[in-house]
Parts: structure tokens; C-alpha cells; sequence
């Protein structure tokens, strides 16, 4: 099968180098997960795949290759295309991605124009909101992004990114902030969307127990450097790598 996304990045903030040649593929269907903790590189791969690290005074060399095309070189023009209709992006806080002042209508609406032309189908968003298993009623779409519990707010980030059937959908950190009961449902979640539509998803945290069981390969990030990768049943009972070793030691109940 044929990989939707191949990546071998380097990228630094000035003369800091964070990551150093970060290698990875991800195929149609596959959910991979990139695991590591605060300061090892993590969102700093996120913003260097969306080519937006230079937003941040960070500067991304190597390759990004997407359905078959190379990302690194693109014009802003090209990327505005990409982002949000081939590469789906749900970031760790809704109340920082998310404008508090503007209903959820309006943001669907808004994200929806953002690649379309034409207006959405009448049924569009209450499917879509029904899909993440957000209420469809007229009152909640007036209700501002403000007014959303945070696994409210997290879920519309993801039927947002969800929205134009992207090809891969990268989730960088997004249950951290959430209680564990609400985390339990966003993870089942993305394993519904992976599992209905053959999303792709990079789901990058730094909890390995959280994201075990729904990923088909996990990636171990340490140090601005992929040191370890495999199925989660490997990487569990037999890790190679030291770094690997002590996050599994860490485990509160590992899997049998």
C-alpha cells in the first residue's frame, strides 16, 4: 500500500536543533503514534509536516512528501490549498485554537468556505457534528466556542479538521487537557473515524498507555530523534532502547 505520508525532517530554532532527521511513514488506514515527552521535539515535528514552523522562528529541512508530493518548497499558496482539506490538524487546547467570541455555526461555516465555493448541503453539519457525537439542536450551534466544555470544544476541533474528508489528520497532544473519562471517549473516537473513513492519523502525546490500544505502530521520540518504533505488543514486552524501557517501566498497568 501505498504510504500517505513519508517524512525525513531535521528542523532548529536558530543555532538549536530540535529534531535530527526524523524518519517516518504512515499508510492509508494506519493510525501511528509518536510518543515523547515535553521538550522532545514533539510539536515542533507537528508545525514542521504543516510547514508552519517558520511561524514559530523555526526552520524545517529534509522532506515531507504527501500523496506522492513534496511539501518542502511549497508556496504559501500551495500549502493554503493543502491545509484543511488533504492534512487535518487538532491541536491540544480548544480555548487557544478556538475564537471564544464566535458561534459554533459560524465556525463550521467559516472552515467549510475556507475550500469550498459552494454553500454545504443542508444535512452537512448536523452529520458532521452527529459523527463526533456533538448535539445538532439550533441551540448549540448558536452557543459561542466560549460557552463549550473543553471536551465539547475538542470535539468540534476535530469535526473541524475532519470537515473536508482529509487524508491524514495529525492530532498533536489533544487529550492532555481533558478529564480521563472524556479522554477514554475522544480516543474511541479516532478510532471510529480511522476505522470508517481510512484516515491516516499521526497522533502525537506523551502518554504511551493512553494511546496504546488504538494505534496500529507506535514511534518513540527522545531527544529530537526517533529511537525505537513498532506494534505496541512489541514495544511492551521487549523494547530495545533505554528511553523505551523506562516509559514502559512507567506504566501504570501495562497490557497483557
Amino acid at each position: 500500500m501505498n504510504p500517505v505520508l513519508v517524512f525525513k525532517v531535521s528542523a532548529r530554532y536558530g543555532e538549536r536543533h530540535v529534531l535530527r532527521d526524523v524518519a517516518c511513514h504512515i499508510a492509508a488506514g494506519e493510525i501511528v503514534a509518536l510518543v515523547g515527552l515535553s521538550g522532545s521535539g514533539k510539536s515542533t515535528l507537528a508545525l514542521s509536516l504543516l510547514r508552519l514552523l517558520r511561524y514559530r522562528g523555526g526552520d524545517v529541512t529534509g522532506s515531507i512528501v504527501l500523496e506522492g508530493a513534496e511539501l518542502i518548497g511549497s508556496s504559501d499558496r500551495e500549502m493554503r490549498a493543502v491545509l484543511g482539506k488533504r492534512i487535518g490538524y487538532v491541536p491540544q487546547s480548544p480555548a487557544v485554537a478556538l475564537n471564544e467570541r464566535l458561534r459554533v455555526e459560524t465556525l463550521l461555516e467559516e472552515t467549510w468556505r475556507a475550500h469550498s465555493q459552494t454553500k454545504a448541503p443542508a444535512d452537512f453539519f448536523p452529520k458532521l457534528l452527529e459523527s463526533v457525537q456533538l448535539p445538532q439542536s439550533e441551540d448549540f450551534l448558536r452557543q459561542r466556542a466560549g460557552q463549550l466544555s473543553t471536551g465539547q470544544g475538542q470535539r468540534l476541533l476535530i469535526a473541524l479538521a475532519i470537515m473536508h474528508k482529509p487524508a491524514l489528520l495529525i492530532a498533536d497532544e489533544p487529550i492532555s487537557s481533558l478529564d480521563a473519562i472524556t479522554q477514554a471517549s475522544v480516543l474511541k473516537l479516532f478510532q471510529q473515524l480511522n476505522e470508517r473513513d481510512g484516515t491516516a492519523i499521526l497522533f502525537i502525546s506523551h502518554d504511551l498507555l493512553s494511546i496504546a490500544s488504538i494505534s496500529h505502530r507506535v514511534a518513540i521520540l527522545h531527544e529530537g530523534r526517533i529511537v525505537e518504533s513498532g506494534v505496541p505488543k512489541e514495544l511492551f514486552s521487549a523494547p530495545m532502547h533505554e528511553f523505551t524501557k523506562r516509559l514502559v517501566e512507567a506504566m501504570p498497568h501495562p497490557p497483557r
